[in-house]
């Protein structure tokens, strides 16, 4: 009973290699004939550099996505809300305090 675990379990291992092994294959013989296919071509270089400009486009949006990380959403709200009811935007100096003038605040 247990030598039939394992070797179905080593039959298993030599299958997923296998086919791992004709995968790769496969994706180096295709790869090679796209590299053959385009070494033939005439517009070689504007090819290289519209993958080059594609590639770069791709770079940049992989670090806006990954590098960069927007506030929260619900945090910019609820500032905004604070700052709407103290009387003041967003980024400006808060308001002086309830009962006193502006020319009152900037005196003392």
């Amino acid at each position: 009973m247990i030598r039939d675990v394992g070797r179905r379990g080593g039959e298993q291992a030599v299958l997923l290699a296998a086919g791992l092994a004709d995968l790769a294959v496969d994706t180096v013989g295709s790869a090679l004939g796209a590299a053959r296919s385009l070494l033939r071509r005439s517009d070689t270089a504007e090819l290289a550099a519209h993958a080059e400009d594609e590639l770069t486009a791709r770079g940049r949006l992989v670090l806006d996505r990954y590098a960069v990380v927007p506030p929260a959403h619900l945090e910019v709200l609820a500032r905004h809300v604070l700052a709407t009811r103290s009387g003041t935007g967003p980024g400006e100096p808060s308001a002086p305090p309830a009962g006193r003038t502006a020319r009152d605040h900037d005196g003392e």
